[in-house]
């Protein structure tokens, strides 16, 4: 389930889209000014950005600028009352992965949405991750714990790989089934539990036992710290 924060001054718009989003199957916060929006977008813990240009406080180019200047690579999808070439370069030059202009159809917002979250996920599909002592290469399928080889089955490191590429950000059973098991109907959330019992196995025997966390009623996470 992508996590989508949505920034518009206008609350008719605002209210609009995260309803929209929502009804699509994505997890919305909504937010209605500029230092919200760049205190909300620096966590790093969502899939993408809706970002209205003409905000209080500080503009959407402003935040945008700021999140690329932090390393924030969460794509965003500009929002804009001007349909200008110009506002769209500048737009796009500051590290926007999107434009769109006001009034705009929500059908097409969802497919930019979605086509900006399956380049996300190609580009992550093959990115080393590291967090902390824990390196994970999806290319090689290798896992390391400072330093040490953790050998793990295939199921076990699609697993690992799904809880890494959300850093920080509790992912659900619902969510893993659909990541890690695919369509397999006869899946239940039980396997889950199970497989993240294995996992935890694994990587207590090199020192990492508690990487994989439990967040009660939301599901497991790993820390980037």
């Amino acid at each position: 389930m992508a996590r989508v924060l949505v920034v518009d001054d206008e609350p008719g718009v605002r209210t609009a889209v995260a309803r929209g989003l929502t009804a699509e199957g994505m997890q919305v916060v909504a937010v209605g000014d500029g230092p919200s929006a760049l205190r909300a977008a620096l966590t790093g813990s969502f899939d993408a950005v809706v970002l209205d240009i003409i905000l209080p406080g500080l503009s959407g180019y402003r935040v945008l600028e700021r999140l690329r200047a932090a390393g924030v690579d969460t794509p965003v999808l500009l929002l804009s009352a001007k349909d200008g070439e110009v506002d769209q370069a500048d737009g796009l030059d500051l590290g926007a992965d999107g434009y769109l202009v006001k009034p705009f159809s929500f059908v097409v917002l969802v497919a930019q949405l979605r086509a900006m979250l399956r380049r996300r996920d190609g580009v992550r599909a093959g990115r080393r991750i590291a967090l902390g002592a824990l390196t994970v290469d999806p290319v090689a399928r290798s896992v390391t714990w400072s330093g040490r080889s953790v050998e793990l089955s295939p199921r076990e490191f699609s697993l690992l790989h799904a809880l890494v590429s959300h850093p920080d950000t509790a992912v659900t059973k619902d969510e893993l089934l659909r990541l890690v098991w695919g369509d397999e109907q006869a899946a239940s959330r039980n396997v889950v539990e199970v497989y993240v019992g294995y996992l935890r196995r694994k990587l207590d025997a090199v020192g990492g036992g508690d990487v994989v966390r439990t967040v009660r009623g939301h599901g497991y996470l790993v820390s980037s710290g």
